[in-house]
C-alpha cells in the first residue's frame, strides 16, 4: 500500500519536482549566464516558430506557412532584423501581426531584462541571480559570474533602476511617438482603428530598430511626410542609445560630468556617425535619378539625414536600396556593420566598440601607453575584447556570404548589403533577401541569430577567462605592418 504524504513534508514532496527544476535551472544559469541566453533565443525563436506555421497566423488560405518562411520571420522577430521573405504586410493575418509585434518589444528589450522584469513584478523583489541576468543584458563583460572591469555602465546595485527605467522608456517612448504618428495616419487616408494600429506598430518597429512595415507599400504613402519620418528617426535614434544610457541621462541630463565614459562615447560616436553618414550619402547620392537625383536642396539633405539613421539599424527607407550607387551601398554597409550603442536595440558591433579601437590606433600614433578618453583610463582588456567582437562579427559576414554566393550566384554586392544587414540586424535589403531558396533562407537566418548573440557571448566567454597563470613564457615580437 502506497503511504499518502502529508503535512508539510507531503507538501514538499508532491512539489519537489518543482524544486528539481528550479535548482537545474539555477545551476545551468550559474555555469553559464551566456549559454542560458542563448536557450532562451533559441527556445523563444522556437515558440515562435510553432505560433507562425498555424493557419490562424497566416492570411487569406487556411493553408500554413512553409517552415522556411515561419522560421525566418520568428528569428527575424525575436532578433528584431526587420529582413522578411514575404510581405509582412499582407502574408499574415491580424494574429499573425500581433505576433511581430509582441515578438520585437520581447526581443528588442532584452529575454534576460524580461525575465528580471517579470521576476520582480511577481516576487516584488530582486534577488542576486535576477541582478546578474538583467546585469548581462547591460554589459557583456558581466554575463558570466566572475571578475569584470571595475568601471560598469550599470553596477549591480542600480539594476533596479535599470530595469524599472527599461519598462518605462518602453511605454512611454513608444507610446508618446505612436500618439505623435496619428495625424500622419488620418492624413493618409487610414480609419482611425487603422491609424492607432498602425501607429503603435511603427512606433514598436522604430524603438526596437526592426523596420518592418504594417501597411501595404510601406513607407511609400509617407515618403514627404517629414513629421512621420522625424518621428520614425526619433524612435530609432532613443533605441539605438541602449538602456543603460537612457537610465544615465534619466538620472542627471543636466550634469554631463557625471556621465560615465560609456555615455559620453555613445552619444559622441553616434553623432559622428549620423553627421557623417548623412553627408557621405548626400555626396554620393544627389545626383543620382533614382534615388535623391530628383529632389530639391532641402528634402535631400534631409533624406540624406534619415538614410544615414536608417542604416544603423533602423531598417526603414523612402528608396530602394537596389537603386544605390555601389559606393553608397558600401557606406551603407559599413554603417550598418557599427550599428548602434551597447545594450540597446539596435545591432552591429556597436559603436563603443568602434570607439575603442579608435581610441588604441590614435594611442598608438601618439605613443602613449594606454587609451584615454574623457579624462579616463580604458583598460586594455577593453581592445582585446573590440578586436574579438570585430573578428567575429567579420567571420560570420564573410562565412554567409561566401554560402549566399554559392546558393544564389547573385551579385556580390548584392549578397553582402544583404549579408551584413542580417548579421546587423537592420533590416534593410537590396530585395535579395526574399528571392532566396529554402537554403539561402536558413543560412541568413543562422547570420541574424549569431549577430544578435554571438558577439555579445564571445565578448563575455573572454572577459570572464581571466585565468590564474603561476609561469609566463619568454616573450618575443613578431613583426606587424
Amino acid at each position: 500500500m502506497r503511504a499518502q504524504p502529508t503535512g508539510r513534508s507531503g507538501r514538499f514532496d508532491r512539489r519537489s519536482w518543482l524544486g528539481r527544476l528550479r535548482d537545474a535551472i539555477d545551476a545551468f544559469v550559474r555555469q553559464s549566464p551566456s549559454r542560458f541566453a542563448i536557450a532562451i533565443f533559441a527556445g523563444l525563436i522556437l515558440v515562435f516558430t510553432l505560433l507562425f506555421s498555424l493557419p490562424i497566423a497566416k492570411a487569406g488560405e487556411a493553408s500554413s506557412a512553409p517552415l522556411h518562411d515561419a522560421l525566418f520571420t520568428a528569428v527575424s522577430v525575436i532578433c528584431v532584423t526587420g529582413l522578411a521573405t514575404v510581405d509582412m504586410a499582407t502574408y499574415w493575418s491580424p494574429f499573425g501581426n500581433a505576433l511581430v509585434f509582441i515578438g520585437v518589444n520581447i526581443g528588442g528589450i532584452g529575454v534576460l531584462t524580461l525575465a528580471s522584469i517579470l521576476g520582480l513584478v511577481i516576487s516584488r523583489r530582486l534577488g542576486l541571480r535576477a541582478k546578474l541576468m538583467a546585469a548581462s543584458d547591460t554589459n557583456p563583460s558581466r554575463i558570466h559570474v566572475g571578475p569584470v572591469a571595475e568601471r560598469q555602465a550599470i553596477r549591480l546595485g542600480e539594476v533596479g533602476g535599470l530595469l524599472a527605467t527599461v519598462a518605462i522608456s518602453v511605454l512611454v517612448i513608444e507610446g508618446i511617438i505612436a500618439v505623435a504618428m496619428v495625424p500622419s495616419m488620418l492624413a493618409a487616408g487610414y480609419d482611425g482603428l487603422h491609424s492607432i494600429w498602425y501607429s503603435m506598430y511603427y512606433s514598436a518597429m522604430a524603438f526596437t530598430n526592426t523596420g518592418f512595415s504594417p501597411n501595404p507599400g510601406g513607407l511609400a504613402p509617407f515618403e514627404h511626410d517629414y513629421w512621420m519620418l522625424t518621428m520614425l528617426m526619433l524612435g530609432v535614434f532613443l533605441g539605438s542609445l541602449g538602456f543603460p544610457v537612457i537610465f544615465a541621462l534619466a538620472r542627471a541630463w543636466r550634469q554631463p560630468r557625471k556621465w560615465s565614459v560609456h555615455v559620453k562615447l555613445t552619444l559622441t560616436t553616434t553623432t559622428i556617425l549620423f553627421i557623417a553618414g548623412a553627408a557621405m550619402f548626400l555626396l554620393l547620392e544627389h545626383s543620382n535619378p533614382k534615388t535623391y537625383g530628383h529632389l530639391d536642396a532641402g528634402a535631400t539633405i534631409y533624406q540624406s539625414f534619415f538614410m544615414s539613421m536608417m542604416t544603423r539599424s533602423g531598417g526603414f527607407s523612402t528608396i530602394d536600396m537596389h537603386d544605390l550607387y555601389g559606393s553608397s551601398q558600401l557606406v551603407s554597409s559599413m554603417l550598418m556593420f557599427v550599428g548602434g550603442g551597447s545594450a540597446s536595440t539596435a545591432g552591429g558591433i556597436k559603436v563603443t566598440t568602434l570607439a575603442v579601437l579608435f581610441l588604441a590606433a590614435f594611442a598608438e600614433a601618439r605613443g602613449a601607453p594606454s587609451m584615454e578618453a574623457f579624462g579616463r583610463r580604458i583598460p586594455r582588456d577593453m581592445l582585446r575584447l573590440s578586436v574579438s567582437v570585430v573578428l567575429w562579427g567579420a567571420t560570420i559576414v564573410a562565412v554567409s556570404s561566401i554560402a549566399i554566393l554559392q546558393i544564389t550566384k547573385a551579385p556580390f554586392e548584392n549578397v553582402l548589403f544583404d549579408v551584413i544587414s542580417a548579421f546587423a540586424t537592420c533590416g534593410l535589403s537590396t530585395g535579395l533577401t526574399a528571392d532566396l531558396p529554402p537554403s539561402g533562407v536558413y543560412v541568413m537566418a543562422a547570420t541574424m541569430f549569431m549577430g544578435r548573440v554571438g558577439t555579445v557571448t564571445l565578448a563575455a566567454a573572454l572577459a570572464a577567462s581571466q585565468r590564474r597563470q603561476l609561469f609566463k613564457r619568454p616573450e618575443e615580437r613578431p613583426i606587424v605592418g
